[in-house]
């Protein structure tokens, strides 16, 4: 990662004052360059595309959400990785976020090895070693462990739905849903929501 983080920047736009001072001297005590922006509008004024590592963008801002600046950076080929930073309850717009090519997405604060990950696979991204993209046939292997249920929860699991609408719409209990999603991570040897959407575009 050093090699192709060498010479450039994270970025980090997000109007908490408190998120963008705690992530950056989180990463500058890895060695990481930092350049923080309060907007949307002000990052994208002072980005230089060139230098980008990644990006990390709040999901919610005033002006521009983090959903228009990602679109915004594909539309003039701003090929930084975009890492989605969200509060809780903003999982189905981190999911689309996804799919239009997102990284990854963190619920907020966020661990350190989740925000050291998500630089690792921007990182990867722009050597163009898509580590985080497994080939099609092992995803077909993995897929093909799942019950008929367990593959209707992760259907609706990576549309962005919660245990508890999950729940609603296949008419089983909550906790059900839960047993079913952990069997799904351990079944498609996934960390998380955020690598089963990775299996699942």
């Amino acid at each position: 990662m050093r090699e192709a983080a060498s010479g450039k920047v994270v970025y980090i736009v997000d109007d908490e004052m408190s998120v963008r001072h705690s992530l950056g001297a989180l990463l500058s005590a890895h060695g990481f360059q930092t350049e923080a922006f309060p907007s949307a509008e002000s990052f994208l004024e002072a980005v230089e595309a060139d230098k980008g590592l990644c990006a990390f963008i709040d999901l919610r801002m005033p002006g521009l959400s983090g959903m228009e600046l990602q679109k915004i950076m594909s539309e003039r080929a701003i090929g930084i990785p975009v890492v989605i930073l969200t509060g809780h309850g903003d999982v189905p717009l981190a999911v689309e976020a996804m799919k239009n090519g997102a990284v990854d997405f963190i619920e907020k604060p966020g661990s350190e090895e989740q925000l050291l990950g998500a630089i690792r696979a921007s990182a990867d991204q722009l050597a163009n070693r898509p580590s985080s993209k497994l080939p099609p046939h092992i995803v077909s292997e993995r897929l093909a462990r799942l019950t008929g249920r367990e593959r209707e929860v992760l259907d609706h699991l990576v549309l962005g739905m919660t245990n508890k609408h999950i729940a609603v719409e296949l008419g089983i209990s909550q906790r059900t849903v839960e047993i079913h999603r952990a069997r799904i991570r351990e079944k498609l040897e996934a960390r998380g929501l955020a690598d089963l959407i990775r299996m699942m575009r």
